[in-house]
């Protein structure tokens, strides 16, 4: 497992003024953890920090916005980027969930200060504040459309938000435990949800209707994501004929990322298991890079890559820390992971 380089989150602002002072540190698994920090002694001639190392470490390319740092000790560079923006006004507390809507105009979140909000993606400005769950909002996503956003709380209810008005134009009842996470399937005529009660269920939003639980788990379920499957893969079938408000499950598979260190694959139509990967720890999050490949990570921080085809072994294992793994999207052509240090 290679070693890890961190630098304090909030590097950017610490040396963004003169004699600015951001704390390092570079962890290898079963060594002790070696400390530094990087200084800024002021700004050259182009207007880049001069930014210098601790012993033990080298500052390498800097510009306004980047900063690469390696350790060579342990032979790592990483390259730490400023953020684009940041925006400290939308909640008091910690951000437990956010999307961008399609077209970038608009971002959602909830927080553990009790709020779900919508604002505008460009400037931070607080647009709507979408109030009816009760106790905590686990999670929040935009539809396809960007005008309409989905969420799901520990009240145990999924609701469906207009991003215009603010107004909750359907609430879905029918879980016995918090929401976890929520996934569209499509354009959105039908959603999925899976909660602590071990379960995933199928909704269809025109008559705010349960069509069917798919998978019932016996463990809370932490993560979902619905993808195409690659045609190779034997789904199953229906034990009876799927209702015609189920719209867009065929030749779905969904993942279901689960607290009893299981990784789950379910035919989403066939409601029929795919496959059963056992996990190092609790699943808690779960994404498609394609057809065929797909992520989920524990809560021990390793990220399993697995080819759905075959799951008997994994195609690799990435251990950065042992920092839960929070969650996965696909980016270009890797991911990106956000852990809980």
């Amino acid at each position: 497992m290679a070693a890890t380089l961190r630098i304090q989150s909030d590097w950017s602002r610490a040396l963004s003024r003169d004699e600015g002072e951001a704390w390092l540190s570079c962890r290898s698994p079963g060594k002790p953890t070696l400390y530094g920090s990087v200084t800024r002694r002021g700004l050259s001639s182009d207007g880049v920090p001069d930014i210098v190392a601790s012993e033990g470490f080298v500052v390498g390319e800097v510009t306004k916005k980047s900063i690469l740092i390696s350790c060579p000790h342990e032979n790592v560079s990483t390259k730490f980027l400023a953020p684009y923006t940041s925006f400290c006004r939308i909640h008091q507390k910690s951000i437990t969930c956010l999307d961008i809507s399609s077209g970038g105009g608009l971002g959602v979140s909830a927080s553990t200060d009790g709020t779900m909000k919508i604002w505008q993606a460009a400037n931070g400005e607080i647009r709507r504040l979408l109030e009816g769950h009760v106790y905590d909002v686990n999670c929040c996503r935009f539809f396809p459309s960007g005008l309409v956003v989905l969420s799901g709380g520990m009240d145990a209810q999924l609701k469906i938000w207009s991003a215009e008005d603010a107004s909750c134009v359907v609430t879905f009842k029918g879980h016995k435990g918090g929401i976890l996470d929520t996934a569209i399937v499509d354009r959105g005529r039908n959603v999925l949800s899976c909660s602590r009660d071990g379960t995933a269920r199928l909704w269809d939003c025109g008559k705010s209707a349960c069509l069917g639980v798919v998978a019932d788990c016996g463990s809370p379920v932490n993560g979902i994501a619905v993808g195409a499957a690659d045609s190779s893969l034997n789904l199953g079938t229906p034990e009876k004929t799927p209702s015609e408000r189920e719209v867009g499950t065929e030749g779905k598979i969904l993942l279901l990322a689960r607290e009893d260190k299981k990784l789950q694959g379910v035919g989403l139509q066939s409601r029929q298991p795919v496959f059963l990967f056992i996990g190092s720890d609790a699943f808690n999050c779960c994404t498609f890079l394609s057809s065929t490949y797909i992520l989920a990570g524990t809560q021990d921080g390793n990220i399993y890559q697995l080819d759905v085809r075959n799951t008997n072994a994994p195609i690799q294992v990435i251990h950065r820390s042992g920092a839960p793994v929070l969650s996965l999207l696909p980016y270009r052509d890797g991911f990106i992971a956000s852990q809980g240090n």
